[in-house]
């Protein structure tokens, strides 16, 4: 089987990338509390080889969703029950506060996503701002059932994400530009 899942959109960073390791790699100590690191860094290219090995669960793979102090993308961690009716709420939220491209992938959990908010080039403080405003928007229309990425809540090196299994639904906006 081969990774064909389309990221153009997420820009993941290449240089490098995380592998689940099932046990501690690292121990972190953050705002007062300990954070136990399942994964590890690794100084390699994030080759189609391994991404290979992710999409046949041989591997578990991540990326890291800072560049620097800036991203890319604004993420929700979606592991509720109902991922329709939270698609359905995200993407009229998000074409009402005026983004028109964003991307749902499936996860490895069965109706769990990771809704990619397609920003671009965004400082990291700003892109946590943001994220926090866009989460409490929609906790007024659905119970908080995600987590958001970028995040100050948890350590730099938790700003990861698995590579996406599949295509969930996408979005891109030139249909609703003429609603906006």
């Amino acid at each position: 089987m081969a990774y064909n899942v389309d990221v153009s959109r997420i820009k993941l960073i290449k240089n490098y990338y995380f592998e689940y390791k099932g046990k501690i790699v690292n121990k972190i100590v953050y705002k007062g509390k300990t954070y136990f690191d399942k994964y590890e860094r690794i100084n390699e290219p994030l080759t189609l080889k391994i991404m290979n090995e992710h999409i046949e669960k041989r591997k578990i793979i991540a990326f890291d969703l800072i560049n620097k102090n800036t991203v890319e993308n604004i993420v929700f961690d979606y592991n509720g029950r109902d991922p329709e009716k939270f698609w359905n709420r995200a993407s009229l939220i998000l074409r009402q506060e005026g983004f028109l491209n964003f991307t749902a992938y499936n996860s490895k959990t069965p109706g769990h996503l990771h809704l990619y908010v397609h920003k671009g080039h965004t400082t990291l403080n700003e892109g946590i701002q943001l994220a926090k405003k866009l989460s409490l928007k929609l906790s007024s229309k659905l119970p908080k059932q995600w987590r958001m990425f970028p995040t100050d809540e948890l350590p730099r090196e938790f700003n990861i994400l698995n590579l996406p299994y599949e295509l969930y639904k996408k979005e891109r906006g030139a249909s609703w530009s003429q609603h906006m």
